[in-house]
């Protein structure tokens, strides 16, 4: 019995402590100046022409509680926030259920926030899940309760909420999907609308029908309980065919949607920015977009990815500044809203071959030293590893780094990497600003790693930058409206790699579509050789689940890749897809200079057969430090002094 009296008694003081606090954050809220909510979420992006990124479209059509038909309405307070009307911010009863439910289930099962609460997520500028930030929201909520109207806080959640398909607010949202006004929405059309916030992408009726219509029952079911519905009415409702409109009149670029993604993405990342847009009262964001570049580059997918199941992910970059000027990161915005580039990590495949040798050109490798290209089964401790060339084709001789990178050759590269020692290729990732780790394996020479594509274009803008990294970035400047500066990138610059190597490796790499290499195989880029008309370094890569292709010159640096979210086998026959966007792509960007790198000091040139490595009268221009260049062999010389005899 005393147990319980001392069990109420602390109930009852922390009951008072809690009503108290809650009682000085209302008070707090009251003195508190009004804050604007229409201007909170008021972000504008420019291009690098200075242009609004998406024509102005960011700025959301407002539509009046008024116009919004009442079953729009009643069917978001059913699915939300049943006592929306009857709370002062939080439904305190309902997180003590979710709480119980949690904890006896010990997975998050139910959520609690009200409608005011998910409203001022709408309006914050950072999504981390501090502490901090979750208190700053709390006095946010309580604010907005205490300023504004129940009417005025539903009428601006529903014009800034997520329908998918880059659709924010009611008045967009059944315009695409319906094509109507909110105020003409019947009520199967509202209640499926009403359940694609919870998912956007997972709930969108156009591309997940079976999903909206499960979330659309559970929108019903709650209608029913809340007596806005009869459950007669709910059955009826349920079994009408929609049919969905889908036509999005204003976006000129859909693929610019996961571009302005991956700005408010970055933004996150960017520090000493003010914690809510509230406090200055919104932001223009100058960002690094090309809207021509861009537009490019979504045709070359859009032409070139019709008829597959694979999904995409691109990224343009200007490797001297680091800048992103277009990217891309899934097929279709309106489909799917998961954006590849800024979240998906891919095994990288044989592009990742540029660092190994790299590394193997800094430790007294050269264009001309060979290994041995065979079936090989290397004996690595207590197991075995057997890499195998693309169609099982080897040369069964001596080959030169020249051909092991233009026929992309396995054994090669894993002799190679285990010559140098299983860390250099890893220690060469990290110098050149990769975040990812590469195990010190046998099997990281292959690119089994999974690497993010902009993470992974650190690396090649290094390459492609003579050896000098900048960071990969899409925001320039950020000023609030009164363009007071905020934020400016700063560029670094910095030299991490011998420019003399980089130099030799570049070329190299312009051996993979080049003819003069047929020979027992095919250089592995030689099917787009006619689509470039100048000289570029790029390399494919395959994995059985991914395509990459990566190349640039001195003005372009492109990364795409291509294959199935679920990680599924890719098809042979569509190995050549990542090939032409990219090739299709940095042709045809209208300021790619195509100009190509002065060679360095302490460079030189030498001809040689791309298969052997010695000089050659009719081969391959390779470059090479000083001193380490082929001599003639005995052959080669006695060759070469007949033929210069006859003439």
């Amino acid at each position: 019995m005393k147990k319980i009296v001392i069990f109420i008694k602390i109930f009852l003081f922390l009951l008072f402590i809690f009503i108290v606090i809650n009682l000085g954050f209302y008070v707090y809220a009251f003195i508190t100046p009004k804050f604007n909510i229409n201007a909170s979420n008021n972000i504008i992006m420019y291009d690098s022409s200075l242009n609004n990124i998406l024509n102005d479209e960011e700025k959301h059509e407002f539509v009046k509680l008024d116009d919004i038909n009442d079953n729009v309405k009643n069917a978001i307070i059913s699915i939300e926030d049943k006592n929306f009307y009857n709370h002062k911010g939080f439904d305190y009863l309902r997180i003590i259920k979710a709480l119980i439910v949690n904890l006896s289930s010990r997975k998050i099962k139910q959520g609690a926030s009200t409608i005011s609460q998910q409203y001022v997520k709408n309006l914050y500028l950072t999504f981390d899940q501090t502490l901090k930030r979750k208190l700053q929201e709390a006095i946010l909520t309580i604010e907005l309760e205490t300023h504004y109207s129940k009417d005025e806080i539903l009428e601006g959640y529903l014009n800034t909420i997520n329908f998918g398909s880059g659709q924010y607010g009611i008045k967009a949202a059944s315009e695409y999907y319906f094509n109507k006004e909110p105020k003409n929405l019947s009520l199967e059309e509202a209640s499926i609308l009403v359940g694609i916030p919870k998912n956007p992408t997972y709930y969108n009726p156009i591309t997940n029908y079976d999903n909206a219509k499960k979330r659309q029952k559970d929108v019903l079911i709650s209608m029913v309980k809340n007596k806005y519905i009869s459950r007669t009415e709910m059955n009826n409702i349920y079994n009408k065919e929609l049919s969905f409109y889908g036509i999005n009149n204003k976006t000129e670029l859909s693929s610019l949607n996961y571009y302005k993604d991956a700005v408010l993405n970055e933004l996150k990342t960017i520090d000493n920015l003010p914690d809510s847009i509230t406090e200055i009262q919104g932001l223009k964001i100058y960002t690094n977009l090309d809207r021509d570049t861009q537009k490019l580059l979504e045709n070359n997918i859009n032409n070139e990815m019709n008829n597959t199941t694979m999904e995409v992910a691109s990224i343009v970059i200007k490797p001297q500044t680091g800048k992103i000027v277009a990217l891309i990161g899934g097929k279709n915005y309106s489909n799917s809203q998961y954006n590849r580039a800024i979240y998906s990590k891919r095994q990288v495949g044989s592009t990742i071959k540029p660092f190994l040798y790299y590394s193997a050109l800094e430790q007294g490798f050269t264009p001309s030293s060979s290994f041995l290209s065979e079936k090989t089964t290397f004996n690595l401790g207590n197991i075995t590893y057997s890499p195998k060339n693309a169609g099982n084709i080897y040369a069964n001789k001596k080959i030169s780094m020249l051909a092991a990178i233009a026929y992309s050759d396995n054994v090669y590269a894993l002799k190679t990497h285990l010559f140098l020692g299983e860390d250099a290729l890893s220690r060469t990732i990290k110098k050149v600003k990769i975040s990812t780790p590469v195990s010190e394996n046998a099997s990281s020479a292959l690119g089994t790693t999974e690497i993010n594509i902009i993470d992974y274009s650190n690396g090649f803008i290094t390459l492609a930058n003579e050896g000098k990294h900048e960071n990969p970035h899409l925001i320039e400047k950020i000023t609030d409206m009164n363009d007071n500066i905020i934020y400016e990138y700063k560029y670094k610059n910095e030299y991490i790699l011998n420019k003399k190597y980089v130099y030799i490796l570049n070329n190299l790499l312009t051996s993979t579509y080049n003819y003069s290499l047929l020979n027992y195989t095919s250089p592995t880029l030689i099917s787009i050789s006619n689509e470039l008309d100048s000289k570029y370094a790029v390399k494919s890569g395959s994995t059985n689940t991914d395509y990459w292709t990566v190349g640039y010159n001195k003005d372009y640096l492109i990364l795409v890749w291509a294959g199935n979210d679920n990680n599924s086998s890719v098809k042979s026959s569509e190995s050549r897809i990542t090939k032409k966007i990219w090739a299709k792509t940095i042709s045809n960007i209208s300021d790619n200079n195509k100009t190509w790198y002065e060679i360095p000091k302490d460079v030189t040139a030498a001809i040689i057969n791309p298969i052997s490595g010695n000089i050659s009268k009719n081969g391959f221009v390779c470059y090479y430090e000083k001193g380490t260049e082929p001599t003639y062999d005995y052959d080669s010389y006695l060759e070469l002094f007949v033929t210069n005899k006859k003439k």
